[in-house]
């Protein structure tokens, strides 16, 4: 819904924010991009950059504007730009790539969006995001998502670390903004975010790999597959059925060389969504439908 008092290419932004949680919301798209601004500030500008750079190619490239507002051209792109930013040292060159791979994000987007038009259809989540990171990082598993030191965090607060780990940060205090900003979306994602990135630590330690543990990396894949497969009600099984396939998923990645970015979270969800659809179970909402 248009929010009067916020202009339109601010809420497509802020909706661009939110959306990597699976959410429309400005108000939880600004309180992650907050969280940014607190834990890692000089991510910010190619977060900016980069959902800017998607929200103008939807606008260049005649998108329907109900998409553009909700953010589903722009979530890709702010990834883009975090990742940019996170590895690689600040050159002139910088700006063009995340602004290129901003664009390009938007138009896979797009394509996907058309060729899944129907409720049953695989959604694209993150996978342009995860695709375009692939071409840019290579095939060496990379583990610089975690910026910080084990010992600064506690076990209670790795799970927020896990959900601040969604957006390649580090800081519990930005996993608890982006839960606060889920909370104020969708408080039933807000749980279930947190039961996902809550399990992920729980069978990391379980597994003996404490220090991935009180960083989130093992977390942030199964918080994202709860909170995808949270929005078919009445349907527990699921998101759980996806918070274990992410989790158990995650290994596959480093054993390819390919750092896992997001990709667990896809493939558990496109699995648990085909195989509910091989089952006749009923149709799921779309994980990009507005609460």
């Amino acid at each position: 819904m248009h929010n009067p008092t916020c202009p339109d290419w601010a809420e497509a932004l802020l909706n661009g924010f939110s959306q990597i949680f699976l959410q429309r919301h400005p108000l939880c798209g600004l309180l992650c991009l907050l969280a940014i601004l607190v834990s890692a500030p000089a991510l910010l500008g190619g977060a900016l950059l980069g959902g800017v750079a998607g929200l103008l190619t939807a606008q260049r490239r005649g998108y329907p504007k109900a998409e553009r507002q909700a953010g589903l051209y722009s979530y890709n792109g702010v990834l883009l730009g975090l990742l940019i930013s996170q590895h690689f040292a600040w050159s002139a060159l910088l700006p063009p790539l995340i602004l290129a791979c901003g664009g390009l994000s938007a138009m896979l987007t797009r394509q996907w969006l058309k060729h899944a038009s129907q409720p049953d259809d695989l959604p694209a989540y993150t996978a342009p995001f995860v695709g375009l990171g692939w071409l840019l990082l290579g095939t060496v598993p990379h583990s610089a998502l975690a910026l910080g030191e084990p010992e600064t965090l506690t076990v209670l607060s790795a799970p927020f670390s896990g959900l601040a780990q969604i957006m390649l940060l580090d800081q519990p205090l930005a996993g608890a903004l982006i839960a606060l900003g889920l909370w104020l979306a969708n408080r039933r994602a807000a749980v279930w975010a947190v039961i996902g990135a809550g399990s992920g630590v729980l069978i990391a330690l379980l597994l003996d790999e404490t220090t991935a543990a009180l960083l989130g990396l093992h977390s942030y894949n199964p918080a994202l597959a709860a909170l995808a497969l949270s929005q078919a009600r009445r349907q527990p099984w699921l998101p759980l059925l996806g918070i274990l396939l992410a989790i158990f998923l995650t290994p596959g990645f480093a054993a390819l060389h390919l750092p896992a970015l997001s990709a667990p979270f896809i493939l558990a969800c496109w699995l648990v969504r085909a195989g509910a659809r091989i089952l006749r179970k009923p149709r799921m909402d779309s994980p990009f439908e507005s609460p």
